[in-house]
């Protein structure tokens, strides 16, 4: 954990900066704005660098990438560059990881990233060839094994200055023969090896409070995203994704509880659908984000 004095003198910085560049640092942390990339995965392939400068032009100063869309790692450093963006984290699905780890631990180490996110888990023993990927469902011995390859993989990524992570989504939080899959990870996750990452939307329509999770285990999440939804009570049927501001979730105690574990370095907004024209969408999140006040 940094000291208040080292998180302080950071938000002070960020202020003074964001004299200069209004739309530069999300209001509630003083921390750079930041997007996921998945939110502009259709706008990507058709004008990889025009999608890049419209973030950007956006407000949004670090990204997290999805996927690369054929480009080598020269290709979209220079690309993110050019739009004055840093990529600081990258997402993978356990199925990649699995398959290609030391390549794309050696891609993202070239980007620049500080931490490897798994991005959904996969099933110890995989799916048989020909199978559908919905024929089974995972089990609390899928979800321990995934715990344990993450400490695994942390030692990797750590050998070369990267922190290794998990991202949830909503199944982590449904229980199976009474044992709650994401206090599996909690408990079995090595904390000074690895990191999580909040997906506070999803975790809401699960049922959890953010704001609990982080002041139950507050040295375990370094970052957030950042969604809404429209009657996020209804779970995956009832919910429905919208603008930040515009659905039911109140991100000021999320936020507030972030910043006293003083531990939260990224947010990033995950925009996974449109209520309107994509760059306007962009505006409004990054807005919200800009003058939430907490």
């Amino acid at each position: 954990m940094i000291s208040r004095r080292t998180f302080i003198g950071h938000a002070s910085a960020a202020a003074l900066y964001a004299t200069t560049r209004p739309t530069a640092f999300a209001a509630p942390l003083g921390l750079p704005l930041a997007i996921q990339l998945y939110s502009v995965r259709q706008q990507l392939p058709a004008d990889f660098d025009g999608t890049l400068q419209q973030v950007a032009k956006a407000g949004f100063r670090e990204v997290e990438s999805a996927g690369y869309f054929g480009k080598t790692a020269a290709e979209f450093k220079q690309a993110l560059q050019k739009a004055g963006l840093s990529c600081v984290s990258a997402h993978h699905p356990m199925g990649d990881l699995r398959t290609k780890f030391d390549e794309l631990l050696a891609f993202d180490e070239e980007i620049g990233v500080k931490y490897f996110i798994c991005s959904s888990p996969g099933f110890k023993d995989p799916l048989p060839a020909g199978a559908a990927p919905n024929s089974r469902t995972m089990t609390i011995d899928d979800w321990r094994w995934n715990a344990e390859q993450f400490n695994l993989m942390a030692a990797k990524t750590a050998a070369v200055g990267i922190t290794f992570g998990y991202h949830n989504h909503v199944h982590e939080f449904e229980p199976i023969d009474g044992t709650v899959p994401y206090m599996e990870l909690l408990r079995i996750m090595d904390p000074r090896k690895t990191t999580l990452e909040l997906d506070c939307g999803w975790a809401i329509v699960a049922g959890m409070k953010p704001q609990d999770l982080m002041r139950d285990h507050p040295n375990r999440f370094s970052m957030l995203h950042v969604k809404d939804f429209k009657n996020p009570a209804g779970g995956l049927k009832g919910a429905k994704v919208t603008e930040l501001g515009q659905g039911d979730i109140d991100y000021r105690p999320i936020f507030q509880q972030a910043a006293k574990t003083q531990k939260v370095r990224h947010m990033f907004v995950e925009q996974e659908a449109f209520d309107m024209p994509w760059m306007d969408s962009l505006k409004v999140d990054a807005d919200y984000m800009n003058n939430l006040k907490v």
